[in-house]
């Protein structure tokens, strides 16, 4: 069904439950008597208002199991379909959550724009040219595949205004089978399904059942997140590093966070959401959130940072002087420095190297190369050539990149000059050693060659997606035609001229925090080339020389030297308060 259909469908629909809600439900079947026709006028309310019985026909019974929300949506007659579309749902649940679209459409989950004042840049997806598949715009259909609403086709303009384009069921549907088609601009697989189709995972495209889905709508869980959240630039932990499918049900030892057997949160246990806007952002997140007192997980919050839940002082234990020297660390480390000891652990690797010059080499019969040279923890064998993308390396366990840190990032826009005789970082961190916003904070740096004009030295639009158009490179493997008309598509100047540079992007590292015994000791850090070798504004001791050895011999000494004192004063201590003097 169109979605101008659909408008004027939502509309009836509201009105007509503007009468009361048993009318959605039991329309009545006979003609009904008007005030006008009638010998005696009715009382307020009689022909107005179904009876209490009927309006409270599906509340559940004292006898009933307390459920934890307080609708069950699988007694809504107004959900039990047949619905055609995604948003033939959506127009469902706008009849009674009438504000919901509203709060989406204001939310960077929508618009895929972020105006970060601190900068003054426009950013988000619909925006930035990125080091994994490059850019959005040209190739919207199987990029806007994990948007939250339906049909999004050009991120030229912006998202879709219609109300019932914005997809409840992507974060709400509990059935575990609704997913989006990886090239159908956000809409589901629906029969029948094209032949080899995909979902957003990778996995084999079948046809969802909406009616299924829109019964079982609730909380987000870990699932709704993940599914286009662990699968961004195109696979299973390429692109974050810490976000996976080990996530969904993780071991304690991989997120303690998140692991049955560990606090067993969800993703909204951090990342609290208020009118359908989410805390935390990779553009201007938060690396402290300084409060008096501690908030419990899904507590009311403004950011998703460790000290939102554990302070600046979250260390304790039987050593009351390791506590407090390691506390003494939180003004310049933050949490995830030494809880995050790697990433892309639990058998899921991580995209580490993208090489786009090398697409478009053929075999000796003109096809299409496929190579597999990684095989990851878990089995999987994953490719490290395509004719499609170029070369790739992989990692697991992968030691992270630190900088100092203030949670704001600043972007190479499509427009920015650049030197091609320095690696080009797409984000640049942003963070002054030891001021007091900064922290030095783990990331993932991804390094990659990508396309620029060699005459404007500026990164080039690439478009990849689009069979039977002539130009996509995925298609004809013409990086001339693909590079042009992705630069035609966005109105941008190009010379003609082409090369690849190298580059940098960095994503922060906030997941897969490990159980506190696996947090790095001392030594990780406080060595010669330890972890934070490079790192200015602090003091990062080199190897243990002989005189290094001496002072950590006398500082071992001094240390014992005021526990045996506090010792003998306990030991000395006289039966009427006093103690030796």
């Amino acid at each position: 069904m169109k979605l101008s259909a659909l408008r004027g469908t939502a509309s009836l629909t509201a009105a007509w439950l503007a009468l009361g809600p048993a009318w959605a439900q039991d329309a009545p079947t006979a003609p009904q008597e008007t005030p006008e026709a009638s010998s005696e006028a009715p009382m307020m309310g009689v022909q107005s208002r179904p009876d209490p019985a009927t309006l409270a026909a599906n509340a559940a019974l004292i006898t009933d199991p307390v459920a934890g929300l307080t609708a069950d949506h699988s007694k809504f007659d107004i959900l039990k379909g047949p619905f055609a579309s995604g948003p033939e749902v959506t127009a469902a649940c706008l009849s009674c959550h009438t504000e919901a679209s509203n709060q989406v459409m204001h939310s960077v989950h929508w618009t895929w724009t972020y105006e970060n004042a601190t900068t003054g840049q426009t950013l988000g997806k619909a925006h930035e040219l990125n080091a994994f598949c490059g850019n959005v715009a040209s190739n919207e259909v199987r990029c806007t595949s994990c948007h939250v609403g339906y049909g999004w086709d050009d991120v030229r303009e912006p998202a879709p205004t219609d109300p019932t384009a914005v997809d409840c069921l992507v974060c709400h549907d509990s059935s575990g089978q609704y997913a989006k088609q990886d090239n159908l601009a956000g809409h589901p697989p629906l029969g029948p399904v094209a032949e080899g189709a995909k979902t957003i995972t990778g996995a084999k495209a079948t046809p969802v059942d909406l009616v299924k889905a829109a019964l079982s709508v609730g909380q987000p869980t870990r699932e709704n997140c993940g599914n286009c959240h662990f699968y961004g630039g195109g696979g299973d932990n390429v692109k974050h590093g810490d976000l996976s499918s080990v996530l969904f049900d993780p071991p304690r030892a991989v997120d303690v966070h998140m692991s049955q057997d560990g606090a067993n949160m969800t993703c909204e246990s951090c990342h609290v959401s208020d009118k359908h806007v989410l805390a935390g952002s990779r553009y201007e997140g938060d690396v402290i959130d300084p409060h008096g007192a501690d908030r419990m997980p899904g507590a009311e919050r403004d950011t998703a940072s460790c000290t939102s839940c554990h302070t600046d002082a979250p260390h304790k234990g039987p050593n009351p002087l390791l506590a407090m020297k390691l506390n003494d660390h939180t003004d310049s480390l933050a949490c995830q420095s030494c809880h995050i000891p790697s990433f892309a652990r639990g058998g899921v690797a991580t995209k580490t190297f993208w090489d786009w010059s090398t697409a478009g080499r053929m075999d000796e019969n003109g096809k299409p190369i496929k190579e597999h040279g990684y095989t990851q923890g878990n089995g999987a064998e994953l490719h490290t050539y395509l004719s499609t993308k170029g070369d790739f390396a992989w990692g697991e366990n992968v030691v992270p990149h630190y900088a100092w840190s203030n949670g704001v990032m600043r972007y190479t826009l499509p427009e920015t000059e650049i030197d091609p005789s320095q690696v080009v970082e797409i984000n640049q961190i942003q963070g002054e050693a030891g001021a007091p916003d900064a922290r030095i904070f783990p990331f993932k740096r991804m390094e990659g060659r990508q396309a620029y004009d060699t005459v404007r030295n500026v990164l080039l639009f690439n478009h990849v997606y689009g069979p039977g158009d002539g130009t996509a490179l995925w298609s004809y493997f013409d990086w001339e035609k693909s590079l042009k008309a992705g630069m035609d598509y966005v109105g941008l100047e190009y010379s003609g001229n082409y090369d690849f540079v190298d580059t940098y992007m960095y994503w922060p590292i906030a997941h897969q925090v490990a159980p506190k015994e696996d947090a790095l000791d001392c030594a990780a850090c406080h060595a010669e080339n330890g972890r934070m070798a490079g790192i200015t504004g602090i003091y990062v001791p080199g190897g243990l020389n002989i005189g290094g050895k001496i002072g950590m011999v006398l500082l071992a000494l001094a240390a014992l030297g005021v526990a045996g004192h506090g010792v003998l004063r306990l030991v000395g201590r006289k039966p009427n308060g006093g103690h030796h003097g």
